[in-house]
């Protein structure tokens, strides 16, 4: 009895037909049902060559179809199912799937297909035709998802003005041009991006490609050999592309160009505002590199301004006297002041103004050491991710084999490498006593981007107040009595000049540098191979503030 029940209830599962066009149930291993299963599975996987082994007299392009089908539809996840089997006649049956397609920008779009079987050689296939794809293609006639991109987003000044038309070409570099997609970059951008699509090539018009170029609409299409649309299957709208605002104010910006544009060499102006990190103003001369933002430079003597800070965070203050030598031995290493000079004993103040090399390179050895100095440097932003809305290198100061290594690199000398921004965010930090991470976009977006290693900005570093109220008399005594009296300063202007040697010889070249601020305003001008940051970058400085206002 119970051998019979167990009989009968694998008959019932086998097969209950009820008339013509019956649904046939079928167990997993047989039948038109189970190779449905297989079929719709390798096409969600993408897996054509496992359908091809399904599929009755497939076509000789038959992966081209649906390899093409899938990327012309910009096809970014794909699920089919079986929605039905018919009952078998003969050596034939029918069926339906359910096909759930994510294209690009997450539209879905749904549809039910068709399929046709056969049982050949004892085995049911699936009976190739267009219509397996969809229903109501027919031969010579595919499917795609013609895109419609709708507006393209500015990217804005500030105040919120394009700066797409702007004049300046140290401006357009950093918004940077737009251009066809060549087929890998297409691929790398993934969905909806095609070969041929407007995109940005660079600046931040590359960075922010997807918040700039928005959605396109898609209207899913059958179209023939020739290219042209047959019936439309489905829309979708698309969205515009989102302003990007930037933190670039026009009038600085224009101040900044007009400064350096009477120079004859290389030359970059990076503008901040020390109370926030906003990046003001760049400019860079000639154009097509961006050395305000991805320059290496040693810095010279304008990274007194952190070994001074070092020195009075470990107990000494502005009125602290000491030497000024004209040379002094450090590891077995001369070194010497511009021109030789020797002032004597004076206060830190005097010598910070007249950027005695022999007092920073002495104090750097006997009173602070490698790791404080390392330790005040990464206040001022050495050695961390820059991530100010372009790509833009990190200030380095790295760790030297000996003391006349040390002692050199405690006036910018050595291995120190830094930007004219990494400069001009150490002048900030010196004017508001909190050193921030630069930015050209707005907080919301700087705080969620990531530099090329995936690191995030680094949080804002308050200085000591007693370094604050140190450098807040150290740097315009530079101005007033210092290397950059007689410039021609406003008032209020406070800095530090560098003179950076790099190169081989007795008397190797040198870039000009000075950094400084003025109220709510900060900045570093370099001229590569300028001679001194006296002559030559202090009078960029003063054309630039004179102008800014």
């Amino acid at each position: 009895m119970r051998r019979s029940r167990m009989v009968a209830a694998a008959i019932a599962a086998v097969a209950v037909l009820v008339g013509a066009g019956a649904v046939w149930f079928l167990r997993d291993d047989e039948g038109p049902q189970q190779t449905a299963k297989r079929y719709l599975a390798a096409w969600s996987g993408g897996d054509f060559a496992a359908m091809r082994a399904l599929t009755d007299h497939p076509p000789a392009d038959f992966e081209t179809r649906f390899a093409r089908m899938r990327d012309d539809l910009g096809v970014t996840r794909q699920r089919y199912e079986v929605a039905s089997v018919e009952g078998p006649n003969d050596d034939e049956a029918g069926g339906s799937y359910s096909a759930e397609l994510t294209l690009s920008g997450g539209r879905v779009w749904k549809y039910i297909g068709s399929l046709s079987f056969t049982k050949r050689g004892g085995k049911w296939r699936v009976a190739w035709s267009p219509q397996v794809m969809h229903p109501t293609l027919k031969e010579g006639q595919r499917l795609r998802a013609a895109r419609t991109w709708l507006t393209r987003a500015d990217v804005q000044a500030a105040d919120g003005s394009s700066l797409s038309g702007s004049p300046s070409g140290s401006v357009q570099q950093l918004v940077g041009p737009l251009g066809p997609a060549s087929a890998d970059v297409a691929k790398k951008l993934g969905a909806p991006y095609r070969a041929g699509d407007p995109i940005g090539v660079d600046g931040l018009q590359r960075q922010y490609e997807r918040r700039l170029a928005g959605t396109p609409a898609l209207a899913v299409q059958i179209v023939g050999a020739d290219g042209k649309p047959v019936r439309t299957l489905q829309r979708f709208g698309g969205a515009e592309g989102k302003p990007l605002r930037t933190t670039l104010d026009q009038k600085a910006q224009r101040a900044a160009g007009a400064a350096i544009g009477e120079v004859a060499k290389p030359a970059s102006l990076v503008a901040l505002r020390p109370s926030t990190g906003e990046i003001l103003a760049v400019a860079n001369k000639p154009g097509g590199y961006n050395r305000a933002l991805m320059g290496q430079y040693p810095p010279g003597s304008t990274f007194k301004v952190v070994t001074a800070a070092a020195l009075v965070a470990g107990g000494m203050d502005a009125g602290t006297r000491v030497g000024c030598p004209a040379t002094t031995m450090v590891g077995g290493r001369s070194f010497h002041n511009y021109h030789h000079e020797d002032f004597g004993t004076v206060p830190l103040r005097e010598a910070f103004a007249h950027s005695c090399n022999t007092t920073f390179a002495r104090l750097a050895v006997d009173r602070l050491g490698e790791r404080q100095l390392g330790q005040v440097a990464a206040q001022f932003g050495f050695n961390a991710p820059i991530v100010a809305g372009l790509p833009a290198v990190r200030a380095a100061f790295p760790d030297n084999k000996d003391d006349a290594s040390f002692a050199a690199a405690a006036f910018g000398q050595g291995q120190v490498l830094t930007s004219p921004l990494n400069m001009a965010s150490v002048a900030a930090a010196a004017a508001d006593g909190v050193w921030r991470s630069p930015r050209l976009v707005d907080a919301s977006l700087a705080s969620q981007a990531l530099d090329a290693k995936g690191r995030k900005p680094e949080p804002p570093h308050k200085l000591q107040p007693a370094v604050e109220r140190a450098l807040h008399s150290l740097m315009p005594a530079v101005v007033s009595e210092g290397t950059a009296a007689g410039v021609g300063f406003p008032s209020g202007t406070a800095g530090k000049t560098g003179t950076a040697e790099f190169g081989e010889g007795d008397d190797p070249p040198t870039h000009a540098w000075f950094i400084g601020y003025r109220g709510d305003l900060a900045f570093a001008v370099i001229v590569e191979g300028g001679g001194t940051g006296a002559e030559a970058a202090a009078p960029i400085a003063a054309r630039f503030l004179r102008a800014a206002g």
